[in-house]
């Protein structure tokens, strides 16, 4: 399978950045595209919101439905499954974007922040999963591909930002679970994360982050394509880095992706 046509994925922070870059992707096969994120309104902080990026979609020709959905809360989780399955027919595909971040350390970490990365990264992601899987075991080819890196107990990414990492790691302990439980039924859980930092409008939050120096967001979205069309059986509990997966794919030349290709490239935090 090359193609995502027809295939209805639920992207959870599909409003902007990595997430809408996965739509896009999905949207040029004639992809159903729900899009699970709290930005009802523009926000002049962060570009972008569900509307928008349902309009993006549809003109890059996928299918769109635009749900407001803070991942944080069960209810509204569920019903936007419902909502997806009530217009698209089922589900296919879970793409665990979504993710709260805090780079401070201990003394400088809010519990307030501290609690919403873990609600949004780790439990966000296990409850989607609960959610989209009664609907993902039906599917011919089920995916559920999260945005978490490999996962690592080395000091030196936990001292800095305990707070986040431990969120963090927390997707991917996730994805480790779901693929030991789901994998033997079908279903393909990986990760993937990227080898650069990604030039995200989210970066703007973050002081001294040169954006010159780093990737596009259409470099992860390529990968998961190339992921998300790969047959589901016996392709589970992987923890993929976007290069390498186009580099697998066949992809030489990853100039085109960065942002000044005369540049080198910062690498991304949880990778050595």
């Amino acid at each position: 399978m090359t193609s995502l046509a027809g295939k209805t994925l639920f992207i959870t922070g599909a409003s902007r950045g990595i997430g809408l870059a996965i739509a896009l992707r999905a949207a040029r096969d004639g992809a159903n595209i729900a899009i699970a994120a709290k930005s009802n309104v523009p926000n002049p902080k962060l570009p972008g919101t569900i509307h928008s990026a349902a309009a993006e979609i549809e003109a890059a020709g996928g299918k769109a439905l635009p749900i407001k959905c803070d991942i944080r809360e069960e209810d509204e989780v569920h019903a936007a499954v419902a909502a997806t399955v009530e217009a698209f027919g089922g589900i296919d595909i879970l793409v665990n974007n979504a993710s709260a971040i805090w780079l401070a350390g201990t003394l400088d970490t809010p519990m307030k922040r501290f609690d919403l990365m873990q609600q949004v990264n780790s439990r966000g992601s296990f409850l989607c999963a609960q959610a989209c899987m009664p609907h993902l075991l039906k599917s011919a080819n089920p995916h559920i591909l999260t945005l978490a890196p490999p996962p690592s107990l080395d000091p030196k990414w936990w001292a800095a930002h305990t707070g986040y990492t431990l969120a963090k790691m927390g997707m991917s302990f996730v994805t480790l679970g779901l693929a030991g439980e789901f994998g033997p039924q079908g279903v393909a859980v990986n990760a993937l994360w990227p080898r650069t930092i990604i030039a995200t409008d989210a970066l703007n939050l973050i002081p001294g982050v040169p954006l010159d120096r780093c990737r596009k967001p259409t470099i992860v979205a390529d990968a998961a394509h190339a992921v998300l069309t790969r047959p589901a059986k016996g392709f589970s509990g992987q923890f993929l880095i976007d290069e390498d997966v186009l580099r697998d794919a066949g992809v030489t030349d990853l100039s085109p992706y960065a942002m000044d290709p005369t540049k080198s490239q910062l690498p991304d935090l949880f990778l050595d």
